[in-house]
């Protein structure tokens, strides 16, 4: 079928491969031979009912948490047999942002974005001082709120912050966790805008769980559907309304699903 999570598409090398992935903790299983492909310059949405290891899945990818079985590859390694050295340098080819920002409280707007170069040891001072201050602004922070604690700053500012830190080192790939979670409608359109922007103009690949069905039709080029503890679905937004299960007939064929639909860019 078009939306088979095992088929890469034609003349394309995923930058990450996930085969017959199982996760399970202690006698419950989450996942089951789950498979997935996700090519360079994707942004693919993953999208599940409460329970089906989204965030789990999104934590296997970058190395937080290790399956019972399978593996999953990323940039070409498999990053669950790989040596702790050599997990820690892909680590630095990609940046997460966690739902809630997950910043550091003790450290200010610049210093939590610094943080990450500081911790390669090799980079000047002043390299960081004006590489963090670009990412900043990069993510439409201004140079005013670097002194700044994050107790400081409002939801819309945490979520910019968390960011420009996942974008220190200038990444691969970016993971997203909810990147739209507790924003009012018009710091989400903002936040997805920026998103998308950033995306074309670092050639970012990015990995991104959300409900929020606004920022998956506004942003995706592909849909998985985490279901039955596996992907029972992986297309363009516009196809995969069509796969008939129940939780995509209720996601996505409900009133916001359908107001979403109709609010897709055009291709």
């Amino acid at each position: 079928m078009d939306c088979d999570p095992n088929q890469p598409q034609p003349g394309t090398t995923p930058i990450i491969q996930i085969e017959g992935l199982r996760t399970q903790f202690d006698d419950v299983v989450v996942h089951d031979n789950l498979n997935l492909n996700i090519n360079q310059g994707e942004i693919v949405s993953l999208v599940g009912g409460s329970g089906t290891g989204k965030t789990v899945l999104l934590r296997h990818m970058v190395g937080l948490t290790h399956p019972a079985a399978g593996s999953v590859r990323v940039l070409g390694e498999d990053i669950c047999t790989t040596d702790p050295r050599q997990l820690q340098r892909l680590r630095t080819r990609w940046g997460m942002l966690f739902q809630q920002g997950a910043l550091f409280s003790a450290l200010t707007v610049f210093d939590n974005v610094a943080q990450p170069m500081r911790e390669l040891r090799v980079l000047p001072k002043e390299l960081i001082r004006e590489a963090a201050l670009m990412k900043l602004n990069m993510a439409g922070i201004g140079p005013e709120h670097a002194l700044k604690m994050p107790s400081d700053l409002s939801g819309g500012m945490i979520k910019r912050v968390a960011l420009a830190r996942a974008l220190a080192l200038d990444p691969e790939l970016l993971f997203l966790d909810e990147p739209t979670a507790g924003l009012d409608p018009n710091a989400s359109e903002s936040f997805v805008d920026l998103i998308r922007s950033l995306h074309q103009e670092m050639r970012l690949t990015v990995v991104m769980v959300t409900h929020d069905l606004d920022t998956l039709f506004a942003l995706s080029s592909r849909v998985a559907v985490l279901a039955d503890k596996h992907i029972i679905a992986y297309c363009e937004p516009g196809k995969v309304v069509e796969f008939k299960h129940p939780f995509i007939e209720s996601f996505f064929r409900g009133e916001r699903g359908l107001r979403a639909i109709e609010a897709m860019p055009d291709e």
